[in-house]
């Protein structure tokens, strides 16, 4: 572990104290948490660029061309929006 000297205004200092006392944990273990958090959310965004940038439209389209052509379930079917307009319109009248 190491120690990091941190400045904060009273009134978040005040509100990490109070959270922390409500999960029941220290205010450290909410902080280190909170970093955690942040880390994770931005390193994903990085890994996912980078998969993205290895990815090669031309072997997608390859095996999407595998798939079988088949109709989706009806729990998958999208709802076409022209038609619920429609049902709206008239059921208005």
């Amino acid at each position: 572990m190491s120690a990091l000297s941190l400045r904060l205004p009273q009134s978040l200092h005040r509100q990490l104290g109070e959270l922390a006392e409500r999960e029941g944990i220290s205010i450290n273990q909410l902080i280190s948490s909170a970093v955690a958090e942040k880390m994770s959310a931005l390193m994903t965004e990085d890994y996912l660029n980078a998969r993205a940038a290895r990815g090669s439209r031309r072997k997608f389209a390859a095996v999407l061309a595998k798939v079988a052509d088949a109709d989706p379930e009806p729990s998958d079917r999208m709802v076409d929006r022209t038609v619920r307009k429609r049902r709206k319109k008239a059921g208005a009248n």
